[in-house]
C-alpha cells in the first residue's frame, strides 16, 4: 500500500479521536459521517477502494486534514493521523482493538515525517496530531512516537503545530522528550475513574498507566524550565472521555475533569459520545445521544471559564445534566429570575453569569462603562452580548429590558 492509502486508510476512523476545536464546515461533517457509514456497515474490512469511493468529496476530508483551532485562538490545517492502526489492547468500543478483523495500516516514523513533510511544503497542512494503536508495549510504541516528531523537528525542520499522544504505560523520560518537542501532548483516560475503566478498557490501568503520566507532565511543567522546550514553552495538557458506555454519570465526568484542571492545569477535555462499532464486545449497546457530549462540553467551559462550581451545576438525581436546556440557563432561571444583574454595577464574577455573555463580552462590557451608562440592549449587542439571551436576567440603568426584545 503506498502512502497516500495508508492515510485514507487510517482517516477512514480517526474522526473517533477528537483533537483540537474543529471547525464544523460542511465537508468535515459530510466526511465525518461517511467514516461513521464506513465503520458501521458492510464486511469486516474495507479496501482503499471502498474507502476512496467514501471520502472522494475533497482529498483534505480523505487523508483527514481538518482546519483546527489551536491554543491561542489561530486557525490552521492539521493532519490527524495514526502511526499505527495495529493494537494489542482489546479495548471494549475501539475500532482498532486485538482481533478485530479489518485491513490495518504502519508507517515507520520515517515514512510519516516524510510524507507529513511533503504535504507541508505542498502547503496542505501546517500541523500534526499524531497518535497510534499500541504495537509491542506502550513504551516501544512511545519510542516510535517520539522518533516520529524528533525527526520532523531536528532533520526535518517543522517549526509547526504538534500535537502528541502519549500511550498507556509511558515511560517518564518519554513524557520528559514528548514536553519537550510538541505543542500539546494527551492521554485519553476514557473513563472518569478507576471503577469505570474496566467496563471500557479491561487492561488498562487507569492511576499507573493513564493517571500517571499526566501527573508527571504538570510535574515537569511545573518544576523545569521552560526553555528546555523546543519552542520555549511548555506544551498544553488535554484528556478524553468516552461518554455513554461504562455507566458513569455526568457528576463522575465533570468532577473529574474540574479536579484535573485545578490540580495540573488541563487545558481542556474532550468528550466523545459512545458510537457502537461492528465487531467489537459493545457492538449491540446503544449510540449515545450526542447532545449529551454538548452538554458535557458547556458544562465543562462553564467550570473553566465562567467561575462556575460543581455545585452550580444543574444535576438531576442520577447525576447527569438535564439535555433539553443549556445548563447556564439552567442556573440563572434558577438564581437569576428574582435578582437580575445590573449590569452597569455587577463585578466580573457576576456578568461571567449571564447567559449570553462570555469572558469577552464581559471585558468590553467593564471596558463601554467607563465611557457611561449602557442602557438599551443595542449597546449589548454591539458589545458581542447576545442580547436576547440575557434580556430575562438583566437591569440596565434598573430596568428590565424585556420589551426591547422586538428589536432583535
Amino acid at each position: 500500500m503506498d502512502t497516500q492509502g495508508k492515510l485514507q486508510l487510517l482517516a477512514s476512523q480517526m474522526n473517533l479521536e477528537p483533537a483540537e476545536e474543529t471547525s464544523a464546515t460542511g465537508s468535515d461533517r459530510r466526511a465525518s459521517q461517511n467514516r461513521v457509514g464506513l465503520e458501521t456497515k458492510g464486511a469486516c474490512g474495507h479496501s482503499p477502494n471502498e474507502i476512496q469511493t467514501a471520502l472522494n468529496e475533497n482529498k483534505n476530508d480523505a487523508l483527514m486534514i481538518h482546519n483546527a483551532r489551536l491554543p491561542g485562538g489561530k486557525t490552521t490545517p492539521i493532519l490527524k493521523t495514526l502511526l499505527t492502526s495495529a493494537c494489542e489492547r482489546d479495548c471494549f468500543y475501539c475500532p482498532f482493538r486485538a482481533g478485530r478483523n479489518f485491513r490495518r495500516a504502519t508507517f515507520k516514523p520515517e515514512e510519516m515525517a516524510n510524507a507529513f513533510a511533503e504535504m507541508n511544503k505542498a502547503k496542505m497542512v501546517d500541523g500534526i496530531f499524531l497518535s497510534s494503536g499500541i504495537a509491542g508495549g506502550g513504551v516501544r510504541t512511545q519510542d516510535k512516537l517520539l522518533d516520529t516528531i524528533d525527526i520532523l523537528r531536528r532533520k526535518k525542520n517543522f517549526a509547526g503545530y504538534i500535537h502528541l499522544k502519549i500511550m498507556p504505560g509511558a515511560e517518564k523520560d518519554q513524557v520528559l522528550r514528548a514536553m519537550q518537542l510538541a505543542d500539546r501532548v494527551s492521554v485519553n483516560l476514557e473513563a472518569p475513574n478507576a471503577e469505570r475503566l474496566p467496563k471500557l478498557a479491561p487492561h488498562k490501568i487507569f492511576w499507573d498507566e493513564l493517571m500517571r503520566p499526566l501527573q508527571w507532565a504538570h510535574e515537569i511543567r511545573s518544576t523545569l524550565p521552560a526553555h528546555q522546550n523546543i519552542k520555549g514553552k511548555w506544551p498544553s495538557l488535554v484528556t478524553q472521555f468516552v461518554v455513554g458506555a461504562a455507566g458513569e454519570n455526568d457528576l463522575e465526568v465533570l468532577s473529574t475533569t474540574a479536579s484535573l484542571t485545578k490540580h495540573i492545569r488541563l487545558a481542556r477535555a474532550y468528550f466523545s459520545a459512545f458510537h457502537p462499532i461492528r465487531d467489537t464486545p459493545l457492538e449491540n449497546l446503544p449510540p449515545e445521544n450526542p447532545l449529551r457530549e454538548h452538554r458535557l462540553y458547556q458544562s465543562s467551559f462553564l467550570l473553566r471559564d465562567y467561575g462556575f462550581d460543581l455545585e452550580d451545576m444543574p444535576f438531576d438525581r442520577g447525576g447527569n445534566l438535564p439535555l433539553d436546556v443549556d445548563p447556564k440557563i439552567a442556573w440563572a432561571a434558577a438564581n437569576l429570575n428574582d435578582s437580575p444583574v445590573e449590569v452597569n454595577r455587577a463585578d466580573r464574577r457576576s456578568l461571567l453569569r449571564v447567559p449570553g455573555i462570555g469572558p469577552k463580552g464581559v471585558e468590553s462590557i467593564l471596558v463601554a462603562r467607563r465611557r457611561g451608562l449602557l442602557t438599551d440592549l443595542r449597546d449589548l449587542k454591539s458589545l458581542g452580548v447576545i442580547a436576547s439571551r440575557a434580556a430575562p436576567y438583566i437591569l440596565l440603568n434598573g430596568k428590565q429590558p424585556t420589551r426591547q426584545l422586538r428589536l432583535f
